[in-house]
């Protein structure tokens, strides 16, 4: 089967309703037939479900589905994106390890490799993403894995997966993707040997603005001691939310293909724009990672990054002067929406590492809606020329 159809198709198995949609299963527990059946449950010799903390049908077919579509084993779905993230380090790294991270990552995933996983015991290192020449040099006896995010939130810089994949097996490391703003329908880091994929399913999958999900995707193995965590700790997927974003997921080629070209587009027009210095986006050629960017991914996604000549005060002024795109703190929605990231998702980064990851006080992220591209470019346009 293709993308679309294994996306469409893959389900949990129809009750005696004999219905055509999944249904909902909002349920807490499950009963059992008889002693021998529960018993042989908990100690897992039988599938089955047995608590919606530990599993529940709505999450299994989410989790299958993102299985398949990226080329893996198994999935734990789990609250959130950044909850995905936390389990995903805390069932691999334990006191007096060492981890190596990407530069240009997600302002919370930061906070955890910053702040929280030194107080247990735990140090990460920071790598320049452009230079994988230069990330030896931070390697140590204790160093256990490798987390990289591609394209990165907000700066859209661009890892090559393959040559990340070759030094992760060099080095014996864990290889761990965030595979957020790409989705499996545009890159698939199992292809470069990753061991580990997450996603914030509250974004491009999802594609909605509905819903909050996250997702951790690899072979048998480690999955199954991903899950025993998330089983024991509880960031349990809500049904509801896993039936929705199951059902985003059937969707999820056909609105991307949309988001790509309206954010390539949008960023050749914003390019030629005089007010505007610089337009980031992975496929356009003055990307400096436009090359690997194609070689790893299908089109090059629905964000692009543009940084404004009056630095931040313009900035600002052109957010004030937007009329119905929508200042959000969420991306990969049917609609259009515009931030600062200076003074938002990454406000909490100190200046210089915001400086480092090319997050400038000038510096707005476009997560590029499904609306029509004249009207999203229109809109932008009269705010540009507003905000002088």
């Amino acid at each position: 089967m293709k993308f679309e159809t294994k996306a469409i198709r893959i389900q949990t198995a129809r009750t005696a309703e004999r219905e055509h949609s999944t249904p909902l299963f909002p349920t807490s527990s499950f009963v059992f037939d008889d002693a021998e059946q529960m018993r042989s449950l908990f100690a897992g010799e039988a599938e089955g479900n047995i608590y919606s903390r530990f599993t529940n049908p709505n999450c299994r077919e989410l989790e299958e589905k993102i299985a398949a579509l990226e080329g893996v084993d198994r999935a734990v779905a789990t609250a959130s994106g950044m909850s995905a993230v936390f389990a995903s380090m805390m069932t691999f790294l334990k006191a007096g390890d060492h981890g190596l991270a990407s530069r240009a990552v997600f302002g919370s995933t930061y906070s955890i490799f910053s702040k929280y996983l030194p107080e247990w015991g735990i140090e990460v290192s920071w790598l320049p993403p452009r230079a994988p020449e230069r990330w030896a040099a931070a390697l140590r006896p204790n160093s256990k894995l490798l987390f990289v995010e591609t394209p990165s939130n907000p700066g859209l810089d661009i890892v090559d997966l393959e040559r990340a994949g070759q030094f992760c097996r060099e080095h014996g490391l864990l290889y761990c993707v965030d595979n957020c703003f790409a989705t499996p329908y545009l890159q698939r880091p199992a292809r470069f040997g990753a061991d580990l994929i997450i996603h914030s399913a509250t974004k491009f999958i999802d594609g909605q603005g509905r819903v909050m999900g996250g997702l951790i995707a690899g072979d048998a193995e480690r999955m199954e001691k991903v899950h025993g965590f998330c089983r024991s700790t509880g960031p349990a997927l809500s049904p509801f939310n896993a039936w929705l974003l199951s059902k985003s997921l059937e969707t999820l080629a056909v609105r991307l293909d949309r988001h790509c070209d309206n954010a390539l587009a949008l960023a050749q027009r914003l390019a030629e724009h005089p007010e505007v210095v610089a337009v980031h986006y992975p496929f356009l050629d003055s990307h400096p990672g436009a090359a690997i960017a194609r070689r790893q991914m299908l089109k090059g996604g629905g964000l692009l990054t543009f940084e404004v000549r009056g630095g931040l005060e313009q900035g600002r002024k052109l957010l004030d002067a937007l009329e119905w795109l929508s200042l959000s703190a969420n991306l990969g929605d049917t609609r259009t929406i515009v931030t600062h990231p200076a003074s938002t998702t990454h406000a909490k980064l100190p200046v210089e590492e915001r400086a480092a990851v090319g997050i400038t006080p000038g510096l707005l992220r476009v997560s590029v809606g499904l609306e029509h591209l004249e009207d999203i470019a229109a809109e932008l346009e009269q705010a540009l020329e507003r905000s002088v």
